[in-house]
């Protein structure tokens, strides 16, 4: 005769497999919104370690798993500290870089085209402060703009990062659930 736990157990693994799923696409929406989409998908292995009992994933993919959040973290702060202050950008720069960022991501949500009005409001949002900034601290539109395409170009290359690892973080989670490694 089955119980109630038999009965249910499937259910609860269908939605864990299905709240997996949803945390990895969310995962790679938030990371093309340069928010960091890694931790979502550390979230999504967590709940598979969970649900698969002593199969994969194990403790050390989520261990190995937290340590690649921390580090895209400390590269994310490193390539805004780089693309302005490598060009000799102010610190307020560098803080007017993110602030922007997230100023535009705001304002770029609201042009109707997913993603793309988001990603375009945030490098313009980063452009744009920074080149106030510089500009007023310095008194040259020129250097101004130079530093501010730092702060954009860290920016992309942020976003590229952040991608690139958060797709690998999904494709070693899925391949390890398909090879049950």
């Amino acid at each position: 005769m089955e119980t109630l736990l038999d009965i249910f157990e499937p259910i609860g693994v269908g939605l864990g497999g299905a709240a997996v799923v949803f945390l990895c696409i969310i995962g790679m929406v938030l990371s093309c919104l340069s928010i960091s989409g890694t931790w979502s998908v550390l979230a999504a292995t967590v709940i598979a370690a969970i649900i698969g009992g002593d199969h994969f994933p194990g403790w050390k993919t989520i261990a190995a798993f937290a340590v690649v959040c921390v580090l895209v973290e400390v590269a994310e702060f490193l390539a805004g500290y780089w693309g302005v202050r490598k060009r000799g950008g102010s610190r307020e720069a560098g803080a007017a870089a993110v602030a922007g960022g997230l100023f535009g991501l705001v304002l770029g949500g609201l042009i109707p085209v997913p993603l793309l009005g988001s990603i375009a409001g945030m490098i313009a949002g980063s452009f744009g402060v920074v080149y106030l900034v510089e500009r007023e601290r310095m008194k040259r539109s020129d250097e101004a703009v130079r530093i501010a395409f730092g702060a954009v170009m860290a920016r992309v290359w942020v976003i590229f990062l952040k991608v690139v690892v958060t797709l690998g973080m999904i494709m070693f989670l899925v391949a390890g659930l398909i090879l049950d490694l």
